[in-house]
C-alpha cells in the first residue's frame, strides 16, 4: 500500500527492526512470534502494516540462534526486503545485532514487537510521519487504572497521577542516525525509547488507541482473535 506524499516531498527511506528472539517464559517457553493467530503466526500479523508502506525498504528480523535455519525461510517468503539475524542475549542486543545491517542510507529507524499482532497502518504510518520530522515516535495509550507504587512486599508507597502516564508499546520510530549513537552508546533498557532518552532526544507519544496488545500470557491470545475480528467486521 502506498503512502501518499505531498508532490514536492522525498519520502523518506525507512528500516524496520523486529526483535523476536525470547524464550516466552511467561508463554510457557513457547516461542510467541509463531504462535498462531487467525491461521498466520503472530510475526506474520505484526510485519504486514510495515511490508504494505512503500516507504520500508529493509527489514531485519531477529531471531534466536536455534529458529535462525529453520524459519528464515518461510520469513523471507513474505517479502524479498526481509533479513534475517541472530538476536542478542537480551532485547537491547537483539536490536544492536538488526540495526547493525540495515542499511546506512536510511532516514528512519522502526522498531515492533513481534508478539504485537495488531498494530494497524495508520498508526505505523503516523509514527513514521513524526519521525520523520526529528521527533522520536513511541506508540501507546494513556493509562487508565489508578496506579500504584509499592515495595518489595507489596506495600502500598504511594498513588500516581495517571493523567501523566502512558502504556509504552511499539511500533517505536526514530531518526536512524539517533538511534545509532544510542545504540553505540552500550546502554540496555527494556525498550528503545528509553535510551533515546538519556540523549536528551525529544520523544512524543502516538496514541493506538489501546487495542495494540502485546501478546505475553495465554489469555492475550483469545483476546487478540476478538480484536482482530472487531478490526475486520467479522462480529
Amino acid at each position: 500500500m502506498s503512502v501518499p506524499q505531498d508532490p514536492g516531498e522525498i519520502a523518506p527511506q525507512v528500516g524496520v527492526v523486529v526483535p523476536a528472539a525470547g524464550s516466552g517464559t511467561r508463554m510457557g517457553d513457547v516461542r510467541k512470534p509463531f504462535l498462531e493467530l487467525d491461521g498466520e503466526p503472530l510475526l506474520a500479523h505484526a510485519l504486514r502494516p510495515f511490508l504494505r508502506d512503500d516507504r520500508v525498504v529493509a527489514v531485519v528480523v531477529s531471531l534466536a540462534p536455534e529458529d535462525v535455519d529453520e524459519i528464515t525461510d518461510g520469513i523471507r517468503k513474505l517479502d524479498d526486503r526481509i533479513k534475517v539475524v541472530e538476536g542478542g542475549i537480551n532485547r537491547t542486543e537483539s536490536v544492536k545485532n538488526a540495526v547493525s545491517v540495515l542499511p546506512m542510507s536510511l532516514d528512519v529507524v522502526a522498531i515492533h514487537d513481534a508478539a504485537r499482532p495488531l498494530v494497524t497502518s495508520a498508526i505505523v504510518g503516523k509514527c513514521i510521519d513524526l519521525a520523520n520530522t526529528g521527533v522520536c515516535a513511541v506508540a501507546g495509550c494513556p493509562v487508565i487504572d489508578t496506579i500504584k507504587r509499592v515495595d518489595q512486599e507489596f506495600h502500598v508507597l504511594e498513588t500516581l497521577d495517571r493523567n501523566t502516564l502512558w502504556h509504552a508499546h511499539t511500533p517505536q520510530v526514530f531518526p536512524a542516525d539517533l538511534l545509532r549513537e544510542a545504540y553505540e552508546s552500550g546502554k540496555v533498557g527494556t525498550d528503545d525509547a528509553v535510551l533515546l532518552e538519556s540523549f536528551g532526544a525529544r520523544l512524543k507519544m502516538v496514541d493506538d488507541g489501546g487495542t495494540n496488545i502485546k501478546v505475553t500470557r495465554p489469555a492475550d491470545l483469545t483476546i487478540a482473535q476478538a480484536i482482530l475480528r472487531l478490526q475486520c467486521g467479522d462480529v
